[in-house]
């Protein structure tokens, strides 16, 4: 028999993963741009109010191009990126919510990359890379004395006629722009590859977080077999699973401060070569960034990492006798069952729960004991009227309620008599300050409404107001012109008739 069943199944595990469920969805081109424009090198989290306007705001602007979206609102779509693995959602310093990238989803992002990217998949950059590579590795794995000599020699050899060569006068050979681009794109898929990396350590360290915080519950033994399996725990924290250990053997090569100098400082000369002018501006940013981008992974697992160590050390301290007894192992037990049920309980499930105990059968319980302090009566309050300010006068609260309409009526009503205005707008603008409050602009449009004479479609005209308090403020209304009919109509609602 063939393996094919075999590979069938080994196929299917991939497609299980969050990576490929991602790209198999039907939304895949709008959740990977959402996070291409979401995240970068330089803003690895996003505040989580801020990351469902965002998603809010690119849905509403690819509807308005006609490009179908998803029909859910930027809080459900984030919520469903979470519960899917493409997105994280933790709580920073200053204790708020903010979501990062998954591994997953970085591995989405870089596969896509790759494969939207227009170049040779093939070169002689790459090529060389491997060769170099291959023949690292092969004299790390080759026990004969003789043989590693051998290599060693050859090695000697080249880059001493190498140098020979240049203090000797030779030319100096500096690579076309054609090598250089194939050299920055090889580089450029490597240093790609690091986000993803690194968020699975730190994914990683989580896991076992969760893990230990679930032993915590499940905890039953003495303390002293509680503090050394803890403490052990403690110290093959990072040698425990595979990403850990090859983190440890890469942070050994990493915190190397000259290491990485000598690194920056070579991406600048590849940058200041001729071929980076082709380059934008954003490519020479995120390739000048590497170096920032392996210190902040770094930082974040390191991090992860102390906050797995607080936790042992806070449950080691806050460890005692008090676990062997009754109450604490009931509340361990409740604590268990709650976090198991959360594993599958929707956002919205409920648990029947008595809120009060039952009723005791006791005949008689005294409720209260006599308590001298209860019959002592309070203090006097102390005579602070002095303290009190000057009542409001009639005037001041009358300037402070709502239109006088009657008074406004009858001002209107003049102006429009004597000839001297043509609207509304005008006339308020030359009455008594006392009738120019805001306020009154409501009990204008009021009467304006009643007559038929509001008009929303007219242009707009300046009501120049004066508060109370001497202060001036302009608004712009429809402007309102009144013809005899609707000055009429405004005399009779004045008297009362038309009301």
């Amino acid at each position: 028999m063939s393996d094919i069943e075999g590979e069938l199944k080994r196929v299917l595990g991939g497609f299980d993963k969050p990576t490929l469920k991602l790209l198999d969805r039907k939304w895949a081109p709008f959740i990977l741009a959402v996070f291409k424009c979401s995240f970068s090198r330089d803003r690895q989290s996003v505040q989580a109010d801020r990351l469902h306007i965002q998603v809010d705001a690119y849905r509403d602007e690819l509807l308005s191009i006609g490009t179908p979206v998803p029909d859910r609102n930027g809080r459900t779509l984030c919520v469903q990126w979470m519960n899917d693995q493409w997105l994280y959602r933790s709580t920073n310093d200053a204790g708020e919510e903010e979501y990062s990238l998954t591994s997953h989803a970085l591995e989405a992002l870089s596969l896509v990359d790759s494969l939207t990217r227009d170049r040779a998949l093939i070169s002689e950059s790459r090529l060389t890379t491997i060769l170099q590579t291959v023949r690292h590795w092969a004299t790390e794995a080759n026990s004969a004395r003789e043989e590693r000599i051998r290599r060693l020699d050859g090695e000697i050899a080249r880059l001493t006629a190498a140098r020979n060569r240049l203090a000797e006068g030779g030319e100096v050979y500096v690579a076309s722009d054609e090598r250089m681009l194939e050299g920055y794109f090889d580089l450029t898929d490597l240093i790609g590859q690091l986000p993803s990396d690194f968020k699975r350590v730190e994914e990683s360290v989580t896991g076992m977080h969760r893990k230990i915080i679930s032993y915590f519950r499940e905890e039953d033994r003495p303390i002293g077999e509680v503090l050394d399996e803890y403490l052990a725990k403690t110290d093959e924290l990072m040698s425990a699973t595979a990403e850990g250990r090859a983190f440890e053997g890469a942070f050994t090569l990493l915190r190397n401060e000259a290491l990485l100098l000598d690194l920056k400082n070579d991406l600048q000369t590849i940058l200041d070569h001729p071929f980076a002018e082709a380059l934008t501006t954003a490519e020479k940013h995120n390739f000048r960034a590497s170096v920032t981008v392996i210190r902040q992974g770094i930082d974040d697992v390191l991090s992860q990492r102390s906050r797995l160590t607080t936790t042992l050390r806070e449950h080691i301290v806050n460890h005692d006798i008090i676990r062997e007894r009754e109450l604490e192992t009931l509340l361990r037990d409740i604590n268990k069952e709650l976090a198991t049920w959360m594993q599958s309980a929707g956002p919205r499930s409920a648990v029947p729960l008595e809120l009060t105990p039952r009723t005791l059968d006791i005949a008689h319980l005294r409720e209260r004991f006599y308590d001298p302090g209860s019959e002592t009566p309070p203090p006097p309050l102390g005579d602070v009227s002095h303290d009190a300010p000057q009542p409001p006068s009639l005037e001041e609260i009358r300037k402070q309620g709502g239109p006088l309409l009657d008074q406004v009526r009858e001002a209107l009503i003049e102006a429009f008599s004597g000839g001297d205005v043509e609207s509304v707008g005008e006339a308020f603008n030359g009455l008594d300050p006392g009738l120019r409050r805001p306020v009154e602009i409501l009990g204008l449009l009021h009467m304006a409404a009643q007559i038929d004479a509001l008009d929303p479609e007219q242009a707009l005209e300046p009501f120049e107001t004066i508060r109370p308090d001497s202060s001036r403020r302009t608004f712009q209304v429809p402007r309102i012109a009144l013809d005899d009919q609707e000055a009429t109509a405004l005399a009779a609602l004045n008297s009362g008739l038309g009301q």
